[in-house]
């Protein structure tokens, strides 16, 4: 890959693939156990409604949230990276570096590995903050 654009739509596919990969976790929990709190979810597999969601099914949906919070933020920054062409070789190493701290920050969520849980999320932050950085120089 030659140039910012690229890398930055690579990643974005790897987070949407990770994403992705976190709703099958959910779906393979309430599926296997049959366990589904939503109404109709139960009608169809003909159960009863679950009064909680199972453990599995919650911790995912946290990690969940956390992806919510913060990969549009990156989505958008990366948009601006590349569009003001900020640091173009730092952008691969800026790019895979946040894409790798979100997937170990779900494995880590997932897996209840602390305090690697936090470090995952915090190298994400500061990449993050790097990006803020090097669009602010590339505008000044």
């Amino acid at each position: 890959m030659d140039n910012a654009a690229e890398w930055y739509a690579l990643t974005a596919v790897v987070l949407f693939l990770k994403m992705f990969a976190l709703a099958l976790y959910q779906g393979r929990y309430r599926i296997g156990k049959r366990t589904f709190v939503v109404p109709e979810d139960a009608r169809l597999a003909g159960t009863a409604p679950a009064q909680a969601e199972l453990p599995e099914v919650e911790r995912a949906a946290r990690a969940w949230r956390n992806d919510v919070e913060n990969i549009p933020v990156f989505l958008a920054l990366g948009v601006a990276y590349v569009w003001v062409d900020a640091g173009p070789a730092a952008a691969p190493w800026l790019f895979t570096g946040f894409a790798i701290a979100r997937v170990a920050h779900t494995v880590c969520y997932l897996r209840r590995l602390q305090p690697w849980r936090t470090v995952a999320y915090g190298i994400g932050a500061l990449i993050t903050l790097g990006m803020c950085l090097q669009i602010l120089l590339a505008l000044a």
